[in-house]
């Protein structure tokens, strides 16, 4: 366990999502000399070493996409920032101090996951302004079987694995001579109606359907798809005509959608539902919402009844000196809607980050700081291939025109000059050529054939 400390000024960054990038991009340009002279220090936390633009990740999912197309590596694009693998455990600021456990610094884990009789490493960073943005974790509930066969669907390897799993689904049900084994391969089950839910599930139905063109006993009517909502509607963000008209759109698909239902178990793979009814599904995506990062709670940072992180619109923390924060463990003041706050989704992280990483180089250099306020654009949702839905400066849209501002817009958003050139190249090249649809799965356990060999031997 060490301590580290230092003259030049020293900026916590912790999480290294849109917020935590951006804020030290901002602090590389505005701050270049400061950096290169060594009166400034920046240093970003994250388990990962790259920041994912989330709102691609159903694409990703797709193959519409390369995976690596949407993370965007931090190393890369904070060059003068210290990048630490690991999850802040603790924060006293008050004192000026965090703890930080190293990702994978326990031990020496070998190629065989082995680790050595030895507790994590923890670091203890001291620093002098604190920029909190850990983010959100998915909000699961205490239903019987959900840990076991759920997955979530907010990072890129849960879209590596679902886009490999769902084709690992089509293999199953083509192979299999048992009926029962086919239909519950074939039954795919999305529980929540935001755009988490609604794009994933679109996308992957889309790219399933595609994928029935080479199975020559799987027509895509085989195939069930059912998204679980608990409430009357579903994707409430583009509003509530547009909303009813998503509905009867994926049902003109075929897709089972069911509102004011809830998911009560899920234990061996049989789904049981609120209305009474029960199947078997192969397939269980969780996107029923988010919440905090818990870390917040083991701080000494004020946090409301939701356990977000007290902020105020200049996006500090209240109350407490030299410290900010934003983005979904944050409770920021909608000055749109006084008395209400900014809801947790990629478009408010967004507008956020540039304001706190603007405000952290006026902290620095003494100048006032601004605060958030968002004009309200509106909302798009792509629903597969060349299907979309949007309402933008309240205007409605659907289909193929709801699909393109929904590129277009997240195009612009997606951090760095190299990610959106190759996004666009992707999205070219799948103008001319049919998008894959072979199964990875066994990248998920690569070192099950060594082990089955090395036992026979």
């Amino acid at each position: 366990m060490g301590t580290e400390t230092g003259m030049a000024k020293h900026v916590l960054i912790v999480g290294g999502g849109y917020v935590g990038m951006y804020t030290a991009l901002r602090l590389h340009k505005k701050m270049r000399r400061e950096l290169k002279r060594g009166e400034l220090k920046i240093t970003v936390v994250d388990p990962q070493s790259y920041m994912t633009y989330q709102p691609f990740l159903p694409e990703a999912a797709a193959g519409n996409l390369e995976p690596r197309h949407v993370v965007v590596p931090l190393r890369r694009v904070l060059p003068r920032a210290t990048i630490l693998n690991g999850r802040v455990t603790r924060i006293e600021h008050a004192n000026r101090q965090a703890w930080v456990e190293i990702v994978g610094g326990a031990s020496a884990e070998g190629v065989g996951g082995g680790q050595a009789d030895r507790s994590p490493e923890t670091r203890i960073l001291s620093y002098d302004i604190l920029v909190f943005c850990p983010g959100s974790i998915s909000r699961t509930l205490p239903i019987p079987g959900l840990a076991e066969c759920g997955i979530g669907f907010k990072t890129v390897g849960e879209a590596i694995y679902l886009r490999n799993h769902v084709l690992a689904q089509l293999d199953i049900a083509a192979s299999t001579a048992n009926p029962q084994t086919r239909k519950r391969a074939l039954t795919f089950v999305f529980v929540g109606g935001g755009f988490a839910g609604v794009e994933a599930l679109a996308e992957l139905e889309d790219l399933a359907r595609d994928a029935c063109e080479y199975y020559t006993n799987i027509e895509p009517s085989d195939m069930r798809w059912v998204l679980v909502e608990a409430s009357d509607h579903i994707l409430p963000e583009v509003g509530a005509d547009m909303g009813r008209w998503t509905v009867d759109a994926l049902r003109q698909r075929g897709i089972a959608v069911k509102l004011e239902t809830l998911l009560k178990s899920a234990e061996g793979h049989h789904i049981v539902l609120s209305d009474g009814e029960e199947f078997d599904a192969g397939t269980l995506v969780w996107t029923a919402g988010v919440k905090p990062n818990p870390v917040a709670k083991r701080t000494d940072l004020p946090v409301d009844e939701k356990s977000r992180v007290k902020a105020t619109a200049e996006l500090t923390v209240e109350g407490v000196s030299d410290a900010f924060t934003a983005g979904d463990t944050a409770a920021v003041p909608d000055l749109t809607k006084p008395g209400e706050f900014t809801a947790p989704n990629a478009q408010h992280a967004v507008r956020q980050a540039k304001t706190l990483g603007d405000n952290v180089v006026a902290s620095l250099r003494g100048r006032q700081l601004q605060p958030y306020k968002h004009a309200y654009a509106g909302s798009v949702a792509s629903l597969g291939l060349h299907k979309g839905v949007a309402q933008i400066y309240g205007i409605k849209m659907r289909g193929l025109l709801a699909w393109f501002m929904h590129r277009t817009y997240h195009l612009s958003r997606v951090p760095t000059f190299n990610r959106k050139a190759r996004v666009t190249a992707d999205w070219t090249l799948a103008f001319f050529f049919k998008r894959e649809v072979v199964s990875l799965g066994a990248i998920q356990r690569p070192r099950e054939e060594f082990e089955l060999a090395a036992r026979k031997d």
